[in-house]
């Protein structure tokens, strides 16, 4: 894995972060409809894509904070395993040149 990859993934995690705060943060204003991002694995790239999610017209706002919480615990968990990659990979590098130096 790249470090490329990892921190394409941490980019597309942070699109998630925004998208989700924004929702979360208008759970109260009436008539709010949430969007909805969708995590996409390429071979060499995580994106994330973020669309507004389906309108059931409700007068309330439709955020869904079963789903919204339980999704910032997840990114977080992601980013944090996505930032220990790249740690050991730049490790590694470091011991590579400390060798063949």
């Amino acid at each position: 894995m790249a470090i490329t990859t990892n921190v394409s993934s941490l980019q597309a995690n942070q699109v998630f972060m925004n998208t989700n705060a924004n929702n979360i943060a208008n759970v109260n204003t009436d008539g709010f409809v949430p969007n909805d991002t969708r995590m996409t694995d390429n071979k060499s790239s995580v994106t994330a894509t973020t669309r507004l999610a389906d309108n059931n017209s409700s007068q309330k706002s439709q955020t869904d904070l079963a789903k919204e919480l339980p999704d910032q615990i997840t990114i977080g968990g992601v980013a944090e395993a996505n930032v220990a990659a790249i740690k050991t990979q730049d490790e590694m590098f470091g011991s590579l040149l400390d060798i063949k130096a």
